[in-house]
């Protein structure tokens, strides 16, 4: 074997690999090579007892290049995570028995208000971004503040971290519906705010790592001049786009109210639903809406866990990804109790059974659920990892040629170890993975083949 498939190689990692192939198809890799080039992506993909892989490892080896997984540990895909509220995150499992206005406006906008102060912002997002990539978390996009610098102090940290992030400054400009203490002074400020906002993460040259969003926080909160203009930023600059959409049934009626049409359509008029648009929660869309989606490759962020407190409804998971739908899974912190999405996968999992079976033990059986089916744990991985990276539009979510190594390394052994006495395939392994572990049993994370979390 010559030199030059060996330098094009910058690190091998080895070992036993669980991978999504389609939503519901998972690869179990028993003992291979990932050949990972000096960009970060995977080039080649070998099983261990390959011919050529015998040079391979011997050749890294020797550099030094090569990761090798122990026994009991496995690799996977990093988690995306679709819907993170940064700044959030000190009150991360507040204040979720309240009534979404009162936790709004007496709890989660006074908090946000403080990012004014840039060095209270580095404080609590460095914690943030270190905690989630230490559950695995090797992709999120996050909502920050309407405060432009404490923004880019967010993705700064990201790129300094070495997590894949997308970073949206918040717009709120709307006087009439945001408290006196936190909000856009003007929508020209705010849209002047979004530009530079977006040029100064341009100018951190991360290598496309972290990634600038348009990021109207929802339709009450904005003025139709700000939707309006955002729409033409988000369309200038080539960037993603996020917000709320039919998360309630208050937010999912505001826009019937204002302009007489769904969220989803409203949003569409300002040109918000695109090909790199992610919306969260869209509990209340209509089939029409849904349509709508399917049509503008807009995906949806499903955070069950916040669902459940806040929506007022369960998603129609099963039907929304029959029809076609690009969906992953968000944490939606704070609304959400838990930063793990191995949490929003297992919730996820147990919500989409209850709505079609149902939960009311008083009605019968055939009027208690939806019986639209459900979804099942091949889906439930792909929603955190490859579904994530097609609702992004981004090369990561698998472990494949051609993607990114944005990977974790599960070692089962660790904390005590996960309950694998009776194991009778690879599935029973990838069970107690993605519905046992957590982040105590993570040994390593890697993003763009850069490690970020381990030895």
């Amino acid at each position: 074997m010559d030199e030059a498939p060996r330098a094009g190689f910058a690190r091998i990692f080895r070992g036993p690999a669980f991978t999504p192939v389609s939503p519901t198809e998972v690869a179990v890799l028993d003992d291979h090579l990932f050949c990972v080039d000096p960009a970060g992506t995977v080039a080649r993909v070998l099983a261990a007892d390959d011919p050529e892989a015998v040079e391979l490892l011997a050749h890294h080896r020797a550099a030094g290049t090569l990761t090798e997984a122990a026994p009991g540990q496995y690799f996977l895909p990093g988690f995306v995570d679709l819907h993170v509220h940064a700044p959030q995150w000190p009150q991360l499992g507040r204040a979720l028995d309240r009534p979404l206005g009162d936790w709004l406006m007496n709890y989660t906008f006074p908090l946000e208000a403080r990012y004014a102060d840039p060095v209270f912002a580095r404080q609590v997002y460095t914690q943030l971004v270190e905690n989630l990539l230490r559950q695995g978390t090797t992709t999120a996009m996050y909502f920050a503040t309407v405060h432009t610098q404490a923004s880019v102090v967010l993705a700064e940290i990201c790129a300094d971290r070495g997590q894949r992030a997308l970073v949206g400054k918040v717009t709120m400009d709307d006087r009439s519906s945001n408290p006196d203490f936190y909000w856009d002074a003007d929508t020209a400020s705010a849209l002047d705010g979004v530009v530079e906002f977006i040029e100064r993460v341009h100018g951190l040259g991360s290598g496309g790592l972290v990634l600038p969003v348009v990021t109207p926080r929802f339709i009450p909160s904005c003025t139709d001049r700000a939707l309006a203009g955002l729409g033409e930023i988000a369309a200038r600059y080539g960037v993603h786009v996020q917000s709320h959409c039919s998360e309630s049934d208050w937010e999912h009626q505001c826009a019937f109210d204002r302009y007489g049409r769904s969220d989803a359509e409203s949003l569409d008029g300002f040109g918000l639903l695109t090909g790199r648009s992610v919306m969260a929660h869209c509990v209340h869309l209509s089939d029409r809406d849904a349509e709508l989606f399917a049509r503008s490759g807009t995906a949806i962020a499903h955070c069950p866990v916040s669902n459940a407190f806040f929506a007022d409804a369960v998603l129609p998971l099963r039907r929304r990804l029959d029809e076609g739908l690009e969906i992953g899974l968000g944490t939606d912190i704070s609304g959400g109790f838990a930063p793990s999405v191995r949490t929003a996968l297992r919730e996820a999992l147990v919500q989409s059974r209850t709505l079609d079976h149902g939960a009311d033990p008083g009605r019968p059986a055939p009027e208690r659920g939806t019986h639209d089916g459900h979804i099942v744990l091949e889906e439930a991985f792909w929603l955190a990892t490859a579904g994530g990276g097609e609702a992004l539009s981004l090369p990561i979510g698998r472990l494949a040629q051609g993607y990114a190594w944005d990977a974790q390394l599960v070692d089962t052994t660790a904390a005590g170890g996960l309950p694998l006495f009776d194991v009778r395939d690879s599935r029973d392994v990838l069970d107690a993975i993605l519905l046992v572990s957590g982040a105590e049993h993570i040994a390593g994370v890697w993003v763009a083949g850069r490690r970020v979390i381990g030895d």
